[in-house]
């Protein structure tokens, strides 16, 4: 027994409150843990599920490179790095000298075939002259050689008569001997005659196989599209084409990155002098583990977060496609598992997302940014895979589209400065001739 009284009951209370407090100390983290997976659950019920997230997603884009499309000195450079440039922009110039040379000596030929080509239409017009020509001078000649058969005949008539005369003696012999001169004169004329018609249809002949000829070269064309002229006009327009490629374009607008190229570089055709990255046009790859893609469908709608801006400013878009393997599978050395040393690992597929333009522009990414990556899938009607081909071009660019047509208002330039007015007439008809348009009438 204890000699203070009162002891065994406090005693009592103090093992009570040691006992409450033990529990208590149970129950509050038991009773966190069940709100916290309660509000878990509830989450996972209303959106947890409808969700797959990752923040292995990086943002993707096109990274255009810059090459020239001739060689040739560089001699000064328009664009550097982290410069804007836009499509078409000359950001690089090459030094031009030859090529400007090859243009002149290339303009000369094609005036001076087109000049060729003006006299062979004269050749082929002076041949149809001389034919008609030709054939009035055998005209002439049978009418020399009808008069001439006409006079040998009337000079062998009066030789006859007088030779009558003669044996009846009512002339001299002396008037017989000027009747057969007479008839000798006429049948030399008759036959100087004979021989006029014969080199006369011999001259038709010749002057007809020389027209064929030159007909041959000028027929069912216009000077402008004479083979010769035309030859020509490729020439101008491969030299004009090569002085207008020492200027080396961008082919896409954008920032510029990676410039390579000096002033004073020797450059070849194909080299890489810098790169242009459309920061409008990005995208990010999402790399999802293979356990999270069994809802996912193209279509879904996506939130996206950078790690560039944080969490105040959210990106929305839309998947684009899922990639046709996984990440290892396109690695240089993709990974043998054919081994008896095997461990499966969950591997990862890339899943293109396409981002809203408005909001890109409002808030720039770069290539390589790290993205945080939420695919809402409670839209699941939406294909895996795209089974439809894309009709339209994935990326274009238009600076190519009108580089000859310089070039051929220049060749029109150089043909219409070396035609002469009839030539100007005869060309254009013989070229309606040709493609079987007839002349308008006029109203």
């Amino acid at each position: 027994m204890s000699d203070q009284p009162g002891t065994g009951e406090a005693g009592s209370t103090n093992g009570f409150d040691l006992r409450k407090r033990r529990l208590l100390l149970l129950l509050v983290p038991v009773l966190t843990l069940a709100v916290l997976g309660a509000a878990f659950f509830v989450w996972w019920l209303a959106a947890g599920r409808w969700e797959s997230e990752t923040d292995d997603a990086y943002v993707g884009g096109d990274i255009v490179a810059v090459t020239p499309l001739t060689g040739g000195t560089v001699t000064a450079i328009y664009a550097d790095n982290t410069q804007a440039v836009v499509e078409g922009q000359t950001v690089v110039r090459l030094d031009g000298s030859d090529a400007r040379l090859q243009l002149d000596e290339a303009e000369a030929a094609l005036s001076r075939a087109v000049r060729d080509v003006r006299g062979l239409y004269a050749t082929s017009r002076g041949d149809m002259r001389l034919i008609a020509q030709r054939r009035a001078d055998l005209a002439r000649a049978q009418a020399e050689l009808a008069s001439s058969e006409a006079t040998l005949e009337q000079a062998e008539s009066e030789l006859r008569r007088r030779e009558a005369l003669v044996q009846q003696h009512f002339i001299s012999a002396e008037n017989l001997q000027l009747a057969q001169t007479a008839r000798d004169a006429a049948a030399a004329q008759r036959n100087a005659a004979l021989s006029a018609v014969a080199a006369a249809g011999a001259a038709i002949g010749r002057t007809i196989n020389q027209a064929r000829a030159a007909n041959a070269r000028v027929d069912n064309t216009s000077i402008e599209n004479h083979p010769e002229v035309r030859a020509a006009a490729v020439r101008v327009r491969e030299a004009d084409l090569a002085v207008e490629r020492t200027y080396v374009r961008a082919p896409a607008g954008g920032q510029v990155a990676r410039r390579m190229v000096q002033v004073g570089q020797r450059v070849r055709p194909g080299d890489p002098l810098m790169a242009i990255i459309p920061l409008d046009k990005v995208w990010v790859d999402a790399n999802f583990k293979e356990t999270q893609l069994d809802d996912v469908r193209i279509g879904q709608p996506v939130k996206l977060v950078s790690d560039f801006y944080g969490s105040s400013v959210a990106y929305h878009g839309r998947v684009l496609g899922l990639a046709p393997g996984t990440g290892s599978a396109f690695a240089l050395l993709p990974p043998q598992n054919a081994t008896g040393n095997w461990v499966k690992i969950v591997q990862r597929l890339p899943v293109r997302v396409g981002l809203d333009p408005r909001e890109l522009a409002a808030h720039p990414l770069r290539i390589g940014l790290s993205m945080t990556v939420t695919i809402d899938t409670h839209d699941r009607s939406g294909a895996v895979l795209s089974v439809l081909p894309v009709s339209a071009p994935v990326a274009r660019t238009t600076i190519y589209a009108d580089s000859l047509k310089p070039a051929n208002a220049l060749v029109a330039r150089i043909i219409a400065d070396n035609l002469g007015g009839p030539d100007r007439i005869v060309s254009a008809v013989a070229g309606r001739k040709a493609s079987g348009r007839s002349p308008r009438s006029r109203r």
